[in-house]
């Protein structure tokens, strides 16, 4: 097939460090090459792509509001390109579809985030042809179902082959945090866990750019870090995230948000890395209870859990990698949808 991705511009594909989409994106997009199909990525500078690039925009902070020169920029290019392809898969907004809505190319939209019903039930209005909304999750399904339309649940996936399965830790290995420094991911449930517990825990990701958020990091996160039970190793990439997860005991994912579903699980349960998390949005879905994790309520709940990590299977952490999350199969559960009518 010819197949054509579009993404916002704001992180390049794949990104450095942060960037959950993005990352799925370059690994569906490598994965269709090996498969033999004819790719083309739509995406902001910096970006890669393993066939066609076409870059657009400019990176940095993004924004929900219509930015009609960038809107104006995409049209030309993907009415341009629709006519030599056979599929137009849209992880960016919604508003990108808008203008081609009519046209006949089979077209996918991806959701990663909370949906807001009302736009989907516009541009059903509009009389879009040939279109089929997927999310990450059955929660973020949910969301968006009362707009209308063709659903299906496509998870995030990893490059599974690019993680090494860890089948066993030492006893005292630490716990990990892997995610946004944002109140909302939990960091500050994470220490209060490993306080709790007196179980080491090392904490990696990016401080946001948001002013409120630093003044979460700087007030609530960053006066606990002592460099010995709580250390903060900043940014990771693949390489280093992939020696993180795989020497740790557990992954704390104590979100506060409804989460859609985090690149972050899959990559964990590669490394045969069993995950400890608050139920929130899709994280339930990837989490069998007693045997790739444990769901629990309160942070007093989640530091008992970390006694009983000895309970749970990192053998079964990478099975379900492999069968549900591998990039092998999220990109084959895509092309099935490229290839419905």
């Amino acid at each position: 097939m010819r197949i054509l991705l579009l993404m916002d511009p704001f992180i390049p594909v794949p990104p450095i460090h942060y960037g959950g989409i993005e990352r799925v994106i370059y690994d569906i997009a490598c994965k269709y090459v090996e498969m033999g199909h004819e790719v083309t990525l739509i995406a902001g500078p910096g970006s890669k792509s393993p066939g066609r690039l076409i870059t657009y925009g400019q990176n940095g902070p993004g924004s929900m509001k219509i930015d009609w020169a960038l809107m104006k920029e995409v049209h030309t290019i993907v009415s341009r390109e629709i006519k030599t392809h056979d599929v137009l898969h849209n992880f960016g907004r919604l508003a990108f579809l808008f203008s081609i809505a009519w046209t006949g190319i089979r077209k996918i939209q991806t959701y990663m985030r909370y949906i807001t019903p009302k736009n989907i039930r516009m541009l059903n209005l509009s009389g879009i042809r040939n279109a089929t909304y997927t999310a990450v999750s059955d929660a973020i399904v949910k969301t968006g179902k009362p707009g209308g339309g063709d659903w299906k649940t496509v998870y995030n996936c990893a490059p599974v082959d690019q993680f090494d399965f860890v089948r066993e830790v030492r006893a005292d290995a630490p716990l990990v945090f892997l995610g946004r420094l944002e109140r909302c991911k939990g960091a500050h449930s994470a220490i209060s866990v490993a306080e709790k517990t007196g179980r080491k825990l090392i904490i990696a990701g990016n401080i946001s750019t948001l002013e409120h958020e630093k003044e979460y990091f700087h007030q609530e996160v960053e006066p606990r870090i002592d460099g010995k039970l709580i250390e903060y190793i900043g940014t990771v990439n693949n390489e280093q995230k992939n020696r993180l997860l795989g020497s740790a005991a557990a992954m704390l994912l104590p979100i506060e948000w409804y989460e859609p579903f985090p690149v972050v699980l899959p990559e964990a349960f590669a490394c045969g890395t069993p995950i400890l998390a608050f139920p929130g949005g899709g994280v339930p879905e990837g989490i069998r209870q007693g045997v790739t994790g444990f769901l629990s309520d309160t942070v007093d709940q989640m530091a008992a859990d970390v006694n009983r990590i000895g309970e749970l299977s990192r053998e079964s952490c990478r099975q379900e990698a492999l069968s549900k999350y591998s990039d092998t199969v999220i990109a084959t559960n895509y092309l099935k949808l490229y290839q419905s009518k």
